[in-house]
């Protein structure tokens, strides 16, 4: 339970309408400046593959944002992260964030990495103040044409343990 007006952070075992929600959302702001050869969300049955963990964040009950974590041998991928915009700056994505990376150490990995598109200044802005620096690509992304990361932004974080 949280206090009136505080994020929750849930997670999601299986597909539902809220998530479904939250991705179409999300996929419409992405589409609006990516062509989908550059949008590498995954798609919405994907994000409830094994090696995943999903999180729905709610505002007094509400479902406001999700985001999950991908977990590999040797680091974990930040996965369609999104708050819906009428209720960023609430302290959502900072309380989805936390949630991931505990789910990352708890797996027992220390790099939490991930990728995001290059004109989302408000995520860029937000994991910055979250601890995250350049890297190059990585995983399945090193890969992929250079035209399709053209606009990519490849970022990681070091978490202590």
């Amino acid at each position: 339970m949280s206090a009136p007006g505080s994020a929750s952070v849930e997670l999601v075992p299986r597909p539902s309408d809220e998530v479904r929600a939250l991705i179409e959302e999300l996929d419409r702001t992405l589409a609006a400046d990516y062509p989908p050869e550059q949008r590498h969300g995954l798609n919405f049955d994907a994000i409830f593959a094994p090696n995943i963990r999903f999180f729905m964040a709610r505002l007094d009950g509400v479902a406001a944002g999700c985001g999950g974590v991908a977990l590999f041998d040797d680091f974990a991928e930040v996965k369609r992260m999104y708050v819906r915009e009428q209720l960023r700056g609430g302290g959502i994505a900072d309380a989805l964030l936390s949630r991931i990376e505990r789910e990352t150490r708890d797996a027992g990995l220390t790099v939490l990495r991930l990728e995001t598109g290059d004109s989302l200044a408000a995520a860029l802005r937000f994991y910055g103040r979250s601890g995250f620096t350049p890297c190059a690509a990585f995983g399945d992304y090193r890969t992929k044409t250079p035209a399709s990361i053209a606009r990519s932004v490849f970022l990681e974080k070091r978490l202590t343990t």
